[in-house]
């Protein structure tokens, strides 16, 4: 019998070929378009044990986002990731937009064809809907706590009467993947060139002169 770390190593890298054969099919083939069966079939498993690990094509999917959007298996929240606190650590706003721009590209550059998959079946599923509304609350409760830094390292005072909150839907806006995908996928935009682009917006929109 092979020792307890060994089985576990096995279970985890079993884990992630099912998540990767997922995301190849979830982003090639939409989310009516891809199944158990099929996700099984190219992860090179059985049926079962999609279904023993996962529970569901929906539990599939929601890990799948939630791995794309950390970028690995580890529990650890968003703001707890080390460019979270980088975010929150730097003393200079401009800079603190910056970290924010870079960090958004980091997730999007993964997540973003997954998220478009949830987003599109979100219409005709309601658990899914749920999933995306849920990511878009996560999403706003990370933006909050970064502008809430954001007022206090510029003294107080932003744009435009702009409050912690509304520089916090105004970032939702900037960095969330409608506006990504529009300009990346969409337009063909680099991530490199979004990422200055939505760094300086920021600036523009929320930094007093």
């Amino acid at each position: 019998m092979a020792p307890p770390t060994t089985r576990a190593e096995k279970a985890r890298r079993t884990r992630q070929r099912m998540l990767d054969a997922a995301a190849r099919l979830f982003t090639e083939r939409g989310w009516a378009g891809t199944t158990v069966e099929g996700i099984a079939r190219a992860a090179e498993v059985g049926v079962q044990t999609v279904y023993f690990t996962f529970g569901s094509k929906r539990a599939v999917l929601k890990e799948l986002l939630d791995t794309a959007v950390a970028g690995d298996l580890d529990p650890v929240a968003t703001l707890d990731r080390p460019w979270a606190r980088e975010v929150l650590g730097t003393p200079d706003p401009a800079a603190q937009l910056a970290l924010q721009a870079a960090g958004a590209r980091a997730v999007l550059e993964r997540a973003a064809p997954v998220l478009e998959v949830v987003h599109a079946a979100a219409a005709a599923d309601r658990e899914l809907a749920e999933l995306w509304q849920l990511n878009r609350r996560q999403r706003h409760t990370v933006q909050l706590r970064f502008a809430e830094a954001l007022v206090t390292k510029a003294g107080g005072t932003l744009r435009d009467g702009h409050n912690a909150a509304s520089a916090a839907d105004v970032a939702l806006a900037v960095l969330g993947p409608e506006t990504y995908g529009l300009l990346v996928t969409g337009r063909g935009w680099t991530p490199a060139r979004w990422e200055h682009w939505a760094a300086d917006a920021l600036v523009r929109q929320l930094l007093p002169g």
